[in-house]
């Protein structure tokens, strides 16, 4: 593993370590942070006693990670729009990390010192943003095109409906338990606070299954959270090393020669595609704009040519003497050499990039064998192709079955490109389940005893967690990063309206107005940090 990071600049490497570890303190802070969601309800309901419960949260946070797949690790990174992706320079990489970093764990300890139920999600994407748009007024590039809008409007819808998804779930929940499942005593103690199941019955622990049905589902609660804040911090670490250790980590190195040819077929069908369907690709980049594709019947399965063949949408190979660069022993295309400035994903020559990446990756094995520059080029033509993929898929006009080729046919572009080292993984899961294990009280607190104006029922406690373990699970393994703080504390509130207790007004108002203003401050802050970092560079 150590042998990715050779060729730094020993102050590069500190910088780069001192990196790594903000984003496992971000994920630490997380932890105790968002645990207390997961907690608070089985802590006041009396089903297990808080040590054992932040524990074994603890646990479910840690496979959680391990188990929670890549899509929202990714959702996060592609906020940031394509070009900024692929230009970040060490210096420029390092500084929007720190800001970035920097301004959520500001924002996160703050809001947890004041026991607010705040959203790490909102306050991470609010920092992207910032730095985003502080990167487009000092380059002087169009604030529109500062981030990756559609999916900004993605995310952001996902933010903001999750929460009244779980008000709704939880609440239809909590009133179906009390209309139908209330027939006999023994059912209507699912109804009792734990006080009022101390005094009626003598006892402090809730009835048998109501138990079980709570721990397994705040289990599940700590699980969904760590499948979807987990991924948020693999996203971060990978962020760190593309941009800062280039060589070793814009491709998977241990790609197979199997993941490789994955990749390379999917280039080559995306081609046939685009040829096949002319008027959707002229769509996407403009009539003036389009290439003319070769003819079908033009396009062979790519292979590296021979010295003086000619490349499909190319000029010749010219033969060795003339210090073409090389790939896995064979000559390439001049026109396909990595390029010293700044690459841009320009849609419009979508074709010659499509050829490109397939003499890069024809007959690869191994990415060993490509140099780093070469590296860095094969990542940023199939981003690129992936991109204009993505765009047709799309497209009003294009079928629903030719949406899903298209969608298979991206993820095997970025197969070897969107990826993650299981050391990192497992760095993350630590470290979120270490955070876990401490500071979880100040909000759970919030949680368990100041939204309702009376005490948690059992009811109440198991309808909030299981919405919150369904929609966020639901959300991770759909590449949505949701807010668990805003899912469950919805819940919460929706279980105590539905059931008459009520809410109380001041602690729901400081929830609202920590949603609200976690967006702007955090904007405000990693742009401030970004644009002081950038005068000092």
């Amino acid at each position: 593993m150590l042998h990715l990071f050779t060729g730094l600049e020993f102050h590069t490497g500190l910088m780069l370590v001192l990196a790594l570890i903000f984003v496992l303190v971000y994920e630490a802070i997380n932890g105790f942070h968002d645990t207390a969601n997961a907690v608070a309800t089985v802590i006041y309901t009396r089903a297990l006693r808080s040590q054992l419960a932040v524990a074994m949260s603890g646990v479910f946070n840690f496979l959680g990670v391990l188990m929670g797949g890549l899509s929202v690790a990714y959702a996060i990174v592609h906020l940031l729009p394509t070009d900024l992706l692929l230009n970040v320079s060490s210096a420029h990489g390092l500084a929007m990390m720190f800001s970035m970093l920097l301004a959520a764990i500001l924002w996160n300890l703050g809001t947890w010192y004041f026991g607010l139920p705040a959203s790490s999600s909102h306050t991470l994407i609010g920092a992207i943003i910032g730095i985003g748009l502080t990167n487009a007024l000092v380059s002087d590039s169009s604030v529109v095109q500062a981030l990756n809008i559609p999916k900004l409007i993605e995310i952001f819808l996902s933010l903001i409906i999750s929460p009244l998804v779980g008000l709704v779930l939880a609440g239809a929940m909590v009133f179906v338990l009390r209309r139908y499942w209330s027939s006999t005593k023994k059912r209507r103690r699912i109804h009792l606070t734990p006080a009022e199941r101390e005094k009626k019955d003598g006892k402090r622990k809730p009835p048998f299954w109501t138990r079980i049905a709570l721990i397994f589902s705040a289990a599940g609660v700590s699980f969904s959270h760590g499948a979807n804040d987990g991924q948020k911090g693999i996203g971060l670490i990978m962020l760190v090393l593309i941009g800062v250790a280039p060589a070793g980590f814009v491709v998977n190195m241990n790609a197979s020669g199997y993941d490789i040819s994955r990749t390379r077929d999917a280039v080559n069908h995306l081609q046939q595609y685009y040829t096949q369907h002319p008027g959707a690709f002229t769509h996407v980049v403009g009539p003036d704009e389009a290439p003319v594709p070769p003819p079908a019947a033009a396009i062979p399965a790519p292979a590296a040519p021979l010295p003086g063949a000619a490349s499909p949408g190319g000029p010749a190979v010219p033969p060795a003497a003339s210090g073409a660069p090389m790939a896995n022993g064979q000559m390439l295309d001049p026109s396909i050499a990595p390029q010293t400035q700044e690459f841009h994903c320009d849609l419009s020559r979508a074709l010659f990039a499509i050829n490109r990446a397939s003499l890069l990756l024809g007959n690869l094995d191994s990415y060993e064998t490509l140099n780093a520059d070469q590296r860095s080029h094969v990542r940023r033509l199939l981003m690129c192709i992936a991109d204009t993929a993505d765009k047709v898929a799309k497209l009003p006009e294009t079928s629903a079955a030719d949406k899903r080729f298209l969608s298979n046919l991206r993820q095997d572009l970025l197969y070897t490109v969107e990826y993650a080292p299981m050391w990192i993984i497992i760095a993350v899961a630590l470290a979120l389940s270490l955070g876990t294990m401490v500071g979880w009280r100040r909000v759970a607190t919030t949680i368990g005893e100041k939204i309702g104006k009376k005490g948690m029922t059992y009811a109440q406690g198991l309808s909030a967690q299981m919405t919150a373990a369904v929609s966020i699970g639901v959300a991770s393994y759909t590449g949505m990063p949701v807010s668990t703080t805003h899912v469950l504390s919805s819940a919460v509130t929706g279980t105590m309206v539905v059931d008459g207790g009520g809410v109380q007004g001041k602690t729901v108002k400081n929830i609202l107005l920590a949603w609200v203003l976690t967006l702007p401050v955090a904007i405000i802050l990693a742009g401030s940090l970004y644009w002081l970092a950038l005068k000092l560079i």
